[in-house]
This record gives C-alpha cells, sequence and structure tokens, in this order.
C-alpha cells in the first residue's frame, strides 16, 4: 500500500500567520526518480560542449539580476532574512553563477611525458553524472548556487533538496535555471529527511550543507556506496581581540557577525576572547554595540537581527541564554514573529553548551585569555573549526594566529562573516567532511580524474 508524501510547509518567520508555500513532498521515490531522470539527461548535457555550458551559466546569472528585486523579497518572507542582506545574497548569487560561467572553458587535465618511450600520458577530469545537494534555508538562493552551478559546469546533472524552510526559494530559482538547462539536467525535489536520503541513496556524488548530525549521517551512507561526498556543517566561531586593536572598530564587526541575520549563518561569531588588557573596554563597547541593535522587521532596509527561523529555534537560543550572567539582549519579542534580542553572556561555565554546541541565533558569550597562546588554546578546544576572526594591529600576531589556529579559515581585522565565493570555503574537525566547496575546489570535487596512456600502434 503506498502513501501520498505529506504537504511542505514554509511560513513566514516574521508573520507565521503567512503561508509562504505549500507543496507536496516529491517522496523518497520521487526524489530516487527525479535522480534517475537527471542521469538520462546529463550525457547530452555534457555532449552540448562548453560554450553550450558556458552560455547557459552566464544567462542565469543575467535572470538572477532582472528577478533580483522579487528574489530579495521572497528571501525576507520566508526565511526572515533582512532586506539589506537579501539584497546581497542575490548580488552574490549572480556573481556566482557568473564565476563558473567561465568554467567550461578551463583546462579540463594536462599532457605528460612517458618515462621512455613514445606515447603521451595524459589526465583528464570527468563529471560523475547526477550531483545530489542538500541545502539549509539560511542562504536559500548562494548555497544552492555555488554547489548547483560548478557542478553543471563540470557537465553534471543537479537534483536538489531544499531544506523545507526554503522550498519557495528553491522552487523560484529552479524556474529561472531550468529556463536555460535541457529537461531535467536541474530538479528540485521538495521534502525533508526522506527526499534527502533517497537522493544520497541514488547519486553519484552528494555535497550537503546543514547541521552536523545530518550532514555526519549523509557523509556514512555516501562513504558506503563509495561516492564522493562533502559536508559542511556547525561552526562555533571565536574572535579573537588583543590589547592592540581598534576596539570600536572590532566591537562593530562583531557585532555584525553575532547579531546580522539573527546570528543563523555557520560562520557567525559566538564566542569573543578578550586577550588581557583588551576584556574591560571591549565588554563595554560590544555590549553597547549589541543594545543598539534591536530584533526588527526584516522588510525594514535599516534592519540587522530579523526573526528566528522558527519557535523552537527561539526557544533553543532563549534556552541557552537562561541563568547566564548578560551584558546585553536576553529577551524575546513580543510581537508576532520569533525575535530575539542580540545577547552577550559572560562568566559562562566551562562546561555549558553555549561553549560545546552551535546554537545558531543572535547569542554570544564574552571569554578572556591571559595572552595570544591561551586565546589560541580556547579557541581550539571545541569540536568545531570552521572560522575565526582575529582583530590586531601586530602582524606578528596575526601569523601566529594564521599558523596555530585549527581552523578552515581565518579572518584578520574583519567579521567572521563574508568569505569569499571564489576561495575554498570548509572547516576542520566536526565543521566539515570531504573536499573544500566554492572557488576551484568545487570543480574539482564534481569530477574526478582519469589518467589515460597514449602508445602509437606497432606495425608488423
Amino acid at each position: 500500500m503506498t502513501t501520498t508524501p505529506p504537504l511542505v510547509v514554509s511560513r513566514n518567520p516574521a508573520d507565521p500567520t503567512e503561508t509562504v508555500a505549500q507543496v507536496q513532498a516529491a517522496g523518497a521515490f520521487g526524489a530516487a526518480d527525479a535522480v534517475e531522470r537527471a542521469r538520462a539527461a546529463q550525457p547530452g548535457w555534457l555532449r552540448g560542449g562548453a560554450a553550450a555550458r558556458s552560455t547557459a551559466l552566464a544567462s542565469i546569472a543575467a535572470a538572477i539580476e532582472s528577478a533580483a528585486d522579487e528574489l530579495a523579497a521572497l528571501a525576507v518572507r520566508e526565511v526572515g532574512k533582512p532586506l539589506a542582506e537579501a539584497r546581497a545574497e542575490v548580488a552574490r548569487t549572480a556573481a556566482i553563477w557568473r564565476y563558473y560561467a567561465q568554467a567550461p572553458y578551463e583546462p579540463a587535465g594536462a599532457v605528460h611525458e612517458t618515462a621512455a618511450g613514445a606515447g603521451l600520458l595524459l589526465t583528464r577530469r570527468r563529471p560523475h553524472g547526477v550531483a545530489g545537494l542538500i541545502t539549509p534555508w539560511n542562504f536559500p538562493f548562494a548555497i544552492p548556487s555555488w554547489k548547483a552551478a560548478p557542478a553543471l559546469a563540470a557537465g553534471n546533472a543537479v537534483v536538489l533538496k531544499p531544506a523545507p524552510e526554503a522550498t519557495a526559494c528553491a522552487l523560484r530559482l529552479a524556474e529561472i535555471v531550468q529556463q536555460a538547462l535541457p529537461e531535467r539536467v536541474f530538479t528540485v525535489v521538495p521534502g525533508g529527511a526522506a527526499e534527502g536520503g533517497a537522493v544520497v541513496s541514488a547519486a553519484d556524488a552528494v555535497s550537503f550543507t546543514g547541521s552536523t548530525e545530518a550532514g555526519q549521517t549523509v557523509a556514512r551512507a555516501a562513504a558506503a556506496r563509495g561516492i564522493p561526498v562533502q559536508a559542511e556543517m556547525g561552526g562555533l566561531n571565536a574572535a579573537i581581540v588583543l590589547p592592540d586593536a581598534d576596539i570600536a572598530g572590532a566591537a562593530a564587526h562583531l557585532a555584525a557577525a553575532i547579531a546580522g541575520f539573527a546570528g543563523q549563518k555557520c560562520t557567525a561569531t559566538s564566542r569573543v576572547i578578550a586577550v588581557g588588557a583588551a576584556a574591560d573596554p571591549l565588554r563595554e563597547a560590544l555590549a553597547e554595540a549589541l543594545r543598539a541593535i534591536p530584533a526588527a522587521d526584516p522588510a525594514d532596509p535599516a534592519t540587522v537581527c530579523g526573526p528566528l527561523i522558527s519557535e523552537r529555534a527561539r526557544e533553543q537560543v532563549s534556552g541557552a541564554w537562561a541563568g547566564l550572567s548578560l551584558l546585553a539582549g536576553g529577551t524575546v519579542h513580543d510581537g508576532p514573529g520569533w525575535c530575539a534580542a542580540p545577547t552577550l553572556a559572560e562568566k559562562v561555565p566551562a562546561d555549558h553548551r553555549l561553549l560545546r554546541e552551535e546554537v545558531f541565533g543572535p547569542l554570544a558569550a564574552l571569554l578572556t585569555a591571559d595572552d595570544l597562546d591561551d586565546a589560541v588554546r580556547l579557541t581550539n578546544s571545541v569540536p568545531y573549526g570552521l572560522v575565526t576572526s582575529v582583530h590586531t594591529a601586530d602582524l606578528d600576531a596575526a601569523l601566529h594566529g594564521l599558523d596555530e589556529l585549527d581552523t578552515g579559515m581565518i579572518r584578520i581585522n574583519a567579521p567572521s562573516t563574508g568569505v569569499d565565493f571564489h576561495l575554498p570555503f570548509g572547516g576542520t574537525k566536526a565543521s566539515s567532511h570531504g573536499p573544500r566547496e566554492q572557488g576551484r575546489a568545487a570543480l574539482e570535487f564534481y569530477t574526478s580524474s582519469r589518467t589515460y596512456t597514449l602508445s602509437p600502434a606497432k606495425t608488423m
């Protein structure tokens, strides 16, 4: 007996009475069927050649730019992204497609001399077939794009399983992308864990971004099948502030990285480590900066911190600050949206969950360190290692941070958020599994290397 897959429903986090999307889930069989149909379409996409792929990706970039206002407004409604950030995400999304539109013309291999005798040795990178993409809700256009664009540029077909909370954004992106591509080369399968599991069980390569628990499950399943997998997971990112830093500038960067989009970024700052004499001035400056950022309507262009994605998410954040000594925030919104004020806690016990788990909200712990070595030790003491920001005027200290920090990305005198899409993205420990994504690293992930030996035919 077959059962009808459930409905996928997404709501406006700023006004939960508004339903933004309500569609039928694809179901596990539907997701697996989408992969098989994509597999049948992929050879034609590859054989179409570099010019066709480049032209298609460039046209997608142009179409995204043309629909920029509409897409930004949709991100505001569906995931509560503040309007200024939503506009920036859409602009970045178009830039990502344009960047990878040049990739089909890049060299796909190399020619080598043989060790002895006549002939040639060649290496050549070829697409895997169908790339299965499982993406979160917090960057509903950019993350699917920085996975799909390089996969398509390399000649793969794509099946995207977006987070349920970003269903409308994914379907609208698909409408734009599909207009430039042959049928079935890019498919969206709405749904949840069942659809995601089906994609992982059928695709030829898998790229995942989301929670650590789900990412580890995906990585194990893909590894058991022997297919390439990358998983970008949690972060518990630290910002180190040294006594010689520009305290006012550092506080502004930290406040933006804590409160921006209600802290719902894997690169958000959740631990602030003040070194030595920086402790007192940073304590006051950062608390003041966070108190000046209200949780507000995401449709207002001035808003920095909008609502959390769900009521449950807000409960997790408020539960994490319960009982702590707070320097700012610690309140939830009385209005209809799922808002929580940007919050800074101090004197947090070493075994508190805020120092061990990713809370994913506008909440950070202020810690102190005796010196830079102590700060590095604190930074490295957690299970995650995605990104660290270091604030200092001392080049030696900056280089020390570059050498000693066990994180995949390090930003000097800049917020932990806002990384560049043309460079490799990823972390260490529980933050990432498998090869890096974005930049040229993505093109390597979505292809496999083959070695050819060409020897002259012998004549009788």
